[in-house]
This record gives C-alpha cells, structure tokens and sequence, in this order.
C-alpha cells in the first residue's frame, strides 16, 4: 500500500523536479523584445506591459507532463528560467558565469549565447531598469553599494513579496474585465487631471486579463489534444478534466477544488512571467482560501483527503519546478539560492477573529511532510486560539530536520499591521511572506528595497568615516576611535553613521521607486491587487490600499556584542585601551590572543537574558527603527523595518574586517536576530527572552533561527518542549522563530563528502536548502551556530 497521497504519480513528479537541472530559456525574451519593436511608442507604456504578457502567453511553449494534474509552467518546462531582459539585460559573460558556477548555475544553449550578443543585448542595454538605476545613483551612493553599506532588491528584479487575496477564488478574469470597463466609463476626463493616465493605466489591466486568459484557453485545448492521443482510459480522463478545469479558470470563478487551485497556479504565473518581482507571488492564507471548495466538494462526493492531497502535492511540485530567475554579482551574494521565496500562511485565525486551522490545514502539514521540498516555503501562523493538536503536528515535522515549516505569530503579525494603520480586518487577513515579511494580504505592496549593514557602519564608525576595504572616505567624519572619551560620544557618532547611510539609501529608493512606476507598471499584478482598479493606478505607482518600502537590518547580534565590547572592556573595566583593541582588530587578532579571549569570552553577549548586551540591543534596534519608520516613501506610504538576511549575512561578512566582538575578518556576521555564534550560551530559554527584548511589533517580520541536535527534541517529552518554547517566546510578542534538527558532526561529514548527502537540506535563513547547494562559507555559518538542550 501506497503512503497516502505520495502515490506513484506524486513520487515520479517530484523525481523530475528533484532531479532537473535549471536551465536559461529565451522565449519570453525573444517575445518581449519583438512585441516592443512592434508596439514600442505606439501603445502607452502600461498597454506596451501587458502586451508584453500576451504574446508571450500567445505564443510560449506549453508543457504538461506525464501525471500532471496542475497545469502550466513559467518556461518551457520544469526548471526552466526565462530572462528579463527590460530588468537586467546579462552581459555574455554573466551567462558563462552562470553556466559554468558550481553553485547555482543555469546551463546555456550554445545558440543562446549568440542570440543574446546579436540581439538581446543591442536592444535592451540602455533600456534596461539596472542602467537607468546605476545612471541615475549619486556617486555617493555606488561607493556605499561597493563597499557593502547596503544591497539594492530592485536592480536585477522588480518589486515582490506580494500575495492574493481571496478575491481571485470569487471571480474569474471576465469578471475583472467588467470591473476595468466600468472603471473607464467612470474617468472624469472634465475634472481630473489624471484620468488619461488613469485610462493607459486601465487599458493595460484589461490587455492583461485577456492575456492570462489566452494562457488557459490554450492549456484547455493542449489538454484536448493530448487526450485525443492518449491509449490509457485512466489519463485520457485526467487530461479531459485539465481541459475542462481551464475552460473555466482563468475565464470565470472556480467551482471545485482542483479548479481553485489551478486558478491560483495561473495567477501566480502571469504575476511572476509580467515582470519577475523579488521574491515570487504567495497564495497566503491557502488552507482558508481553499476549505470552502474543499468542504462543497467533500459533501458532494467528488473529493475525499486522498484526492485533496495528491492535488496539493501536485501544486508543490509546480512550485519547486520554479527555480528564482537568474542572478549575478552583489544580488546573487545576498540572495544565493534556487528559491524564490513563495510562503504559505497554514493555520492562524479567521477574518472574523477565530480559529483558523480547518481539514485543509492539516493536509497542507501532511503535504509538506511528504514532500519535503525546498518550495513552496511553508509556515504555520500560530495563534493561540491555535490547537495543541495542530502546533504539536507542525513541531512533528519540523524536528525531521528539513527547516520547515517554520513558526510565526498570528498576535504579533496582526498588532504589527495595526500599528503600521492597517483596519482590523485587514490585518487579520494578512501574514507573512518572503522570508518573515508581514503584509495585508491582497491590499499591500509591501516592498523590500535591500540590506542594511550595521555591523560594517560601526566598523566605519570607529575608523571616522573612512572604508579601509575600498580606500574610500563614505562615512562623516565624527572623530577618530581614540579620540571618544566614553562610550556615549561613540554610540552617538554610530547613530549620527547610521542616519547618514539611510539618507543615502532612502534618496537612492526614492529615485528608483519613480523609475518603476514610470518605465515598469505591472497591469497584471494590479488587477488582482485591491484598489488599483477604482484608483486606475498601477501597484508600482501607488495603487494598492497600502504602501509600505521595508530596507532590512542585518546583523544585530554582531553589531550589539562589538558595542558590549567596547563598552565593557575598554570603557567600564578598562581591560583594554581603545588604541589596543584597534591594533587587534588591523591585525586581525593575531598576536593578539589575549585580547580576543577577553572580547569572545568574558564579555557580555546578546541571547543569554544578560541587560548589559540586551538593552544594548534595544538602543540600536530603536534608533534603526525610528529613523526609518519616521520616512514617507514616494507612493504615499511609510518605511518600516525587517530584520532578516537570506544569505546577506554572509556577504556583509566579506566587506569587513575583524570586529570588535571577536569575529575574524570575512567572517559571516550573525543572520536574523539571533545571537553570534557561539555567543548564547544559556540555552534557547535565554535566547528567547534576549530577542523578545526587542520591539518586534514596530517591524515588519524578524527572524530567529535556533538548532537542535535530534535527541534534544526526541520523543513526546521533546515534542512538548519544542511546543512550549514556540508558546513562550510568542507570549512575549516574538514575531518567529524556526528550527534546524541537526547534530553537528553530521553537517561537517556532509561538508566533505556532499555526494553522499544529497538530499541533506537545512534551514539558511527564511528559506530551507540543499547543505550542497550552499557556499562553504555559508555551509560554516550553519555549523557554527550553537546547538541548544533544554536542560
């Protein structure tokens, strides 16, 4: 007897997911830059968008392969990743680079080579968004962005951490359509001097419902087609079905739960094909999206739980066939890794304000047990009108060791919405995405725009301002670090640092957040996002209910152990004179052991529940906060906080030198909000209380990583103690927290012989990957990380 719901289909399925290598594919290239020799100066620039997305949905490759159920991919087929070049136009090189890494490579057909250097890059180069960003960055700016101050999300891709609302499960794009047409029969062309763009704006949208709906119409008749060729009765049926399902979304409202979920699946297509956004397009609340046709249809009996299954992991497998569109340079270190971030919200509470784990719930646990998969990126939101039931299961899976799901805060999330000035029903109906972001769901663009590095601006700090690494003075000049006579004359010339950095960086948003709405609407995207259609306004230029800019903080263990180091050592106990510590640190501690024994273990450190380290912590945390929660940004929205690093942290490790808590030069600094490495050292009780210390409902998603060796976690004992820490750390307002289940020895023998852990997957930061598929630096991060008990 078959596992329920991994039967052979499935199995098969995710083989050739597991098992394809990601590939380059130029047809939608090759497709947009025909439509835009076509069209270019003839239709407005959000009519010219959205053709874009027809012909290419016109005219792209379909692919349904054998046992599929959902239907459709990105590119031609599994793994396949089409390229943007109205974005970031690759120069050949980049596409030898990609090709021919070890990490994360994207093989290259020879042809594709020529055709990217005969046409793609003639057209495109001086068209692309990442020349008109770089073109129009302050110098000061590019000498921050060099020496690793800050990333930039939106120089190799467009906007993105977005996710749907219900409405695409209670209307079918004909239905948008209406919506569109009477939106630009209501233009006010005598009284408002917008409404000519407001009518391009609507045109577009309109250009894009029949785009997405010539996707199904073409997949219904594929499916037919296939079908009349089809010998084996079981799968002609199937493919009939598939035919039948896409006459009826995207064209009209789903009926079943099959449809529903199809009708996601073309949704989150058109959204990532439009304009590929940082971090692809989310379902969201899927279980409560999702329960009502899962209900109709059981009561109906057309579905049971086996049926619901196999359907949802045929969902996961579209997901994980997906890889993140092709990155280089700077953005592929902060962001190293196939995944492309669509999270799923499981469990929580209902709009209206009650339980929301339902029947669905709990096959989406069974789904991501089975499938361990490193997409869709799973969550449970707990509430805690959550079941213990439900928390206990979600802990079950996540002590097998594969990072997922991780846990987040339903009171945290909804208090975060509502102190940001979301309505109540909103912000129930909200949740996280990307790693840890928070939005309200369906009404949001909620726009992450790069990493910020405190630790390096303290480095920069204690050097006046000047970058040793680039030889180039970026920072103000408030002083050398010998000349501070306390520790508050310095903390004050970080904070005057930190001001300084996030001025550059927020004029540099402000200029590319005016370049997005101007040359990169995205009509699809705003269909589906509430408000855009009775603004006639794109969700680039300000359309959806609310407008919220995110810059990310990173590394707030390091930066509050230099600070307690400091403070500690040369200014309180005097161990050390600031002179001493400098020569250290140039020298990268060698000669110096002494000094780096004082510094790495007998100082104060954040994660053991110490107030020295922790309201350390805090200061840096609120100053950060407050100087960018107290900015406009361009669409009539705030900026908020995140504190969370994907793989950054190991970049903003490289631009430094050694630190003043005892990190050697190069070293990663601390991911997320979790303490350094090795640092914590009174167990994950401590470490959650340290973290809690921090204002988690003045951001937008922190993320908090602990490890577990196995036995630690093992039997019922272990599975109620993972479950109260979950329960704890949450009743004092932390936002998330998600675990890796590894002993350590393990990761170290997967480091030497990778061919014999293939399957290996871990926990980064807000994404789980395969061990083998990260940089050994970012491999020694892992392995560096405390492993916590609860005794």
């Amino acid at each position: 007897m078959e596992e329920r719901g991994m039967n052979a289909r499935i199995k098969a399925l995710r083989k050739l997911s597991e098992n394809t290598q990601a590939h380059i594919d130029m047809e939608r290239a090759k497709s947009e830059t025909e439509t835009y020799k076509k069209y270019e100066g003839e239709l407005s620039i959000p009519e010219l968008r959205a053709q874009v997305l027809k012909d290419y949905f016109s005219t792209k490759s379909l692919y349904i392969g054998d046992g599929e159920l959902i239907v459709g991919e990105k590119g031609n087929e599994p793994w396949a990743a089409p390229t943007f070049p109205e974005l970031c136009c690759h120069t050949v090189e980049d596409m030898h680079v990609m090709n021919d890494r070890d990490l994360i490579s994207f093989k290259v057909k020879e042809e594709d080579y020529k055709y990217q250097e005969d046409v793609i890059i003639p057209y495109w180069e001086k068209r692309s968004i990442r020349k008109k960003i770089l073109d129009n960055m302050t110098p000061q700016w590019k000498d921050c962005y060099e020496a690793g101050i800050f990333t930039e999300f939106m120089e190799q891709r467009g906007p993105g951490h977005t996710v749907g609302s219900v409405k695409i499960y209670e209307k079918g794009f004909l239905d948008y359509k209406e919506d569109i047409q009477k939106a630009l029969e209501a233009l006010d062309f005598q009284n408002d001097p917008e409404a000519f763009e407001k009518q391009n704006q609507l045109r577009g949208m309109s250009i894009a419902c029949d785009a997405v709906m010539v996707l199904g119409k073409r997949y219904a008749e594929y499916a037919r087609e296939l079908a009349e060729k089809e010998t084996d009765e079981k799968r002609k049926a199937e493919l009939l079905q598939i035919a039948a399902n896409c006459d009826v979304v995207p064209a009209h409202k789903p009926q079943t739960f099959w449809q529903a979920i199809q009708m996601y699946w073309f949704v989150h297509l058109s959204v990532t094909s439009e304009l590929n956004p940082w971090d692809a397009y989310s379902p969201g609340r899927l279980d409560q999206h999702l329960n009502p046709f899962y209900e109709k249809d059981v009561e109906e009996g057309i579905l049971d739980d086996e049926k619901a299954l196999e359907l949802l992991e045929c969902l996961w497998v579209k997901f994980n066939n997906q890889p993140a569109p092709p990155k280089v340079g700077i953005t592929l270190k902060e962001s190293g890794t196939y995944t492309d971030f669509a999270n799923i919200n499981t469990g929580g509470i209902t709009p209206d304000g009650k339980n929301g784990v339902n029947n669905v719930s709990y096959l989406i646990l069974d789904c991501m047990d089975e499938m361990k998969l490193l997409q869709p990126s799973s969550n449970v939101q707990i509430s805690r009108k959550t079941p213990q039931k439900f928390l206990k299961r979600a802990c079950e899976i996540s002590r097998k060791g594969w990072g997922q799901p991780a846990f987040y805060n339903t009171e945290a999330i909804v208090q975060e919405l509502l102190n940001a000035g979301k309505s109540l029903e909103d912000a129930r109906k909200g949740g996280t995405s990307g790693c840890v972001e928070t939005g309200a769901f369906g009404n949001e663009a909620y726009i992450l725009t790069g990493y910020f590095n405190l630790p390096k601006i303290f480095e920069i700090t204690l050097n006046n301002g000047f970058d040793k690494r680039t030889g180039k003075q970026i920072g103000l000049e408030t002083g050398k670090a010998t000349d501070f006579t306390s520790y508050e004359d310095l903390y004050e010339a970080y904070k005057k640092q930190v001001k300084h950095f996030i001025d550059i960086k927020i004029r540099g948003n402000n200029v590319i957040e005016k370049i997005y709405a101007d040359y990169m609407p995205v009509p699809f995207l705003s269909i589906i996002t509430n408000d855009c259609i009775s603004k006639g306004k794109d969700y680039n230029a300000g359309g959806a209910r609310y407008n919220t800019k995110y810059i990310q903080g990173v590394g707030i263990g390091t930066i509050t152990d230099c600070l307690s180091s400091v403070k500690y050592n040369v200014f309180d106990k005097k161990t050390m004179t600031m002179a001493q510590l400098m020569e250290a640190l140039d020298d990268n501690f060698e000669g110096h052991e002494d000094i780096l024994n004082l510094v790495r273990n007998k100082t104060p450190k954040y994660g053991n529940d110490d107030d020295y380290a922790d309201d350390i912590m805090q200061d840096v945390f609120h100053y950060y906060q407050k100087e960018v929660s107290s900015r406009h940004n361009m669409n009539g929205g705030m900026y908020r906080v995140d504190m969370l690093p994907t793989t950054c942290h190991v970049y903003f490790g490289e631009v430094m030198g050694a630190s003043a808590n005892g990190r050697l030069a190069e070293k990663p600094v601390s991911e997320g909000i979790s303490p350094e490495k090795g640092a914590d050292t009174n167990g994950p009780t401590a470490v959650v209380k340290s973290c809690a210390k921090m204002d988690h409902l003045q951001t937008g998603g922190t993320l908090l990583n602990q490890k577990f060796t196995p036995n630690v976690v093992a039997g019922e004992n272990g599975l109620d103690q993972m479950a109260n820490l979950i329960r704890t750390y949450f009743n004092m307002d932390g936002h998330h927290i998600q675990f890796n289940v590894i002993d350590k020895q393990t990761l170290i023998e997967a480091q030497k012989h990778p061919e014999d852990y293939k399957d290996l997957i871990v926990r980064v930061a807000g994404y789980s990957d395969h061990f083998r598929n990260l940089s050994k630096a970012l491999q020694d991060e892992i392995i560096e990380r405390t492993e916590q008990s609860f005794n």
